[in-house]
């Protein structure tokens, strides 16, 4: 190929047109930098290279801006997408709170039908049982007098009739009884004396029916109003909200002693231990529930710290507590994680689907085989040494898996791993502790009927009401777990307080 300097017109004659041009161009720009002085072409270069070397840097400078602003919007987004993805099995929100999420039932076995509502073909026949006859007030024999194919008048008896009941509520009517206080002059000092009632007269109404009313609302969770409605449905009682607040007060009044005795016996025993929401005169408020095998105790309180939980269950207390992760609990020398809601945290980081994905499979699994070692010590397969020794593996993998979650990239999931390791023992303590359990269903369970009572009654409008609301739950639910009747035991404590005499014992006996 010829040198630019030596192509002559000939020569371009013989190349197409469009590289001629270029040609052309290219010979005049080396004819001005022939004709430039070094020295000038020199500094043009330089210059030309600052500004480029400038405007670079202002380029690197904007797109570290963008990335950082994009990382940003892209951990926005992802917190979004977790918050809106929070549920019931991820978090510790109520099954209520869940939206736009069908509840399907999971497919059956392959080659096995779907199952239909209702009772299935084949099943065992389940019918109401008899009433003993002891227990029957009236009988009518219903004895037919013909033959139901010839007419041939029949007699006799069958030694072995068909029995059908029909059960039926009688009218209830209020037994009214009308005291009449006479007033007389006395002859000689012309003084007026008048009659007083029996000492065992207090108030307008028996403690039978004082304590159906507290039973009302403490076991069937009826607001002042519903309770008004019911009374004059029912018995053709013509009560208003203000006699009904008034017999709550005197109710809560008579448990007060039950109440403090469950209390103090709480405070000596392992318990589960939860709280959540109230209202108490528009204020927001929680109700505390300990819960023991033998009792449950209710308190409403204003706060929920640890210096709350501290007065329920004493500066001293020795036991373990089986909470949640809430940091009001952390004082407790002896703690027991509630392993449902760790599943709940571990559903949370697979839901997330960044890099904590993986570990939250890993302890998912690894809660899997500890609930199953625990069933089976449940059962009665397993003893207490065999269980211990069956979970070391387990805890040995989710020390390792914690681990690695500490390092990963998730920031949430990082901090949920560290805070287990930094408090692992609290994770393992019903393995080595009689009577613990490694959920705290038992207090959930107890904590849901005042959650129902707040959404049907709204809370409570002052310290009053949350007074017998905290008194008759306690009062309910510790007789339920001990199998008393409640209602028998609220008319004694109610009898016990209008004659000053203490009432029954509510904490049961150990020996």
């Amino acid at each position: 190929m010829l040198p630019i300097c030596m192509v002559n017109a000939e020569t371009l004659e013989q190349i197409p047109e469009d590289v001629r041009l270029y040609l052309r161009a290219l010979r005049r720009r080396i004819i001005e930098l022939e004709q430039t002085d070094p020295q000038q072409r020199l500094a043009e270069v330089e210059s030309a290279n600052r500004s480029l070397q400038v405007q670079l840097d202002n380029a690197q400078t904007l797109l570290g801006q963008q990335q950082a602003q994009i990382r940003q919007l892209q951990q926005q987004l992802a917190d979004s997408t977790a918050k809106l993805n929070t549920n019931s099995s991820n978090s510790s929100l109520p099954p209520s709170s869940d939206r736009f999420r069908s509840k399907r039932r999971p497919p059956p076995p392959p080659g096995q039908p779907r199952k239909h509502r209702g009772g299935q073909p084949g099943h065992p026949r389940h019918q109401r049982l008899l009433v003993p006859d002891d227990q029957v007030q009236k009988t009518i024999p219903c004895v037919p007098s013909a033959c139901r194919r010839c007419g041939q008048p029949l007699r006799g008896s069958d030694p072995a009739p068909l029995r059908h009941q029909v059960a039926e509520l009688p009218v209830v009517r209020p037994e009214t009884v009308e005291y009449q206080l006479h007033r007389l002059l006395c002859p000689r000092c012309h003084t007026s004396t008048c009659g007083t009632l029996p000492t065992e007269v207090n108030g307008q109404f028996g403690p039978r029916l004082e304590a159906t009313l507290a039973l009302l609302a403490g076991q069937y969770r009826l607001g002042v109003r519903p309770v008004v409605t019911l009374a004059a449905d029912l018995w053709g009682l013509d009560l208003s909200t203000g006699m009904v607040s008034k017999l709550r007060r005197h109710t809560a009044a008579a448990l007060l002693l039950p109440w403090v005795e469950v209390a103090l016996y709480v405070r000596t025993q392992n318990v589960n231990i939860d709280e959540t929401t109230w209202r108490e005169g528009k204020k927001p408020a929680y109700v505390w529930a300990a819960v023991t095998p033998w009792t449950a105790l209710f308190q409403i309180a204003q706060e929920r710290t640890a210096q709350r939980a501290q007065k329920l269950l004493g500066n001293q207390y020795a036991g373990v507590a089986t909470c949640d992760r809430l940091k009001s609990y952390w004082w407790i020398p002896r703690l027991q994680w509630c392993w449902a809601h760790l599943r709940r945290d571990f559903q949370a980081m697979i839901d997330r689907g960044n890099q904590g994905k993986a570990i939250g499979k890993s302890l998912l699994g690894q809660s899997n085989t500890l609930f199953h070692l625990w069933h089976q010590f449940g059962e009665g397969k397993l003893s207490r040494t065999r269980l211990q020794e069956a979970m070391k593996p387990v805890r040995a993998a989710v020390q390792s898996t914690l681990r690695r979650g500490q390092a990963c990239r998730c920031r949430k999931t990082a901090g949920t791993c560290k805070e287990l390791l930094a408090h692992e023992a609290w994770l393992w303590t019903f393995v080595d502790v009689a009577g613990v359990e490694p959920t705290n269903n038992e207090a959930e369970r107890i904590e849901r009927q005042a959650v129902l009572l707040r959404k049907t009654s709204g809370g409570t409008d002052s310290a009053h009401g949350s007074r017998f609301v905290e008194r008759v739950l306690t009062v309910v639910h510790t007789c339920r777990r001990q199998g008393k009747k409640v209602l028998d035991y609220l008319r004694a404590c109610i009898e016990s307080w209008r004659h000053n005499l203490a009432p029954p014992s509510l904490v049961p006996d150990t020996s």
